[in-house]
């Protein structure tokens, strides 16, 4: 079931986000909604430079795939 929330900000950042909503033809509330939510997917995953750093460390990599051969062998036990 959709949500309503209210937003306060300030009349230069009203005054940017319709210009955006306008050039994209759609409403403020559709472009804030679909920008948080694209900024909410983006924060979830590794960027390029991130997953560099990450296939990098050595010592990390060893204890993932340890973690990936204990999960296999159903070691341990997962926490959501």
């Amino acid at each position: 079931m959709p949500k309503t929330i209210t937003l306060r900000i300030n009349d230069k950042e009203y005054k940017t986000l319709a210009g955006h909503a306008e050039a994209e033809k759609r409403s403020i509330a559709n472009f804030i909604e679909m920008a948080a939510l694209q900024y909410a997917k983006e924060s979830d995953f590794a960027d390029v430079e991130e997953m560099n750093a990450i296939l990098e460390d050595e010592g990390l990599m060893k204890r993932i795939k340890q973690g990936v051969n204990d999960a296999k062998a159903g070691k341990g036990r997962f926490v959501a």
